[in-house]
């Protein structure tokens, strides 16, 4: 019972915030540290504010996010460059899971 108390209210402080940054009209990824994911067609892949790396081979490149991760699936990935705040993704992208 516990347990489901404090779930309870982390998802209740979560959107107390969610609702003060828009609110606020603040921009949600600095303010609530989502990432920010912009494709070109299903040859690049521009992500902002992921936290790592925790697999990357030519055919599946899985980032680690604030809120969970993101995997890449498709032909000949790569990355082309990378940042502490951004990367980009090349290839052939078939798919994005959100996990």
């Amino acid at each position: 019972m516990k347990k489901k108390m404090l779930k309870n209210t982390a998802v209740q402080k979560e959107s107390r915030k969610e609702l003060l940054v828009e609110s606020l009209k603040l921009p949600k990824d600095m303010m609530m540290g989502a990432f920010m994911l912009s494709m070109t067609g299903n040859r690049e892949a521009f992500i902002e504010n992921y936290r790592g790396i925790l697999e990357y081979t030519d055919t599946c490149i899985l980032l680690q996010t604030k809120t969970g991760q993101v995997r890449f699936t498709g032909t000949g990935l790569v990355i082309e460059y990378y940042t502490n705040e951004d990367m980009k993704i090349g290839g052939c992208i078939t798919s994005v899971i959100f996990e």
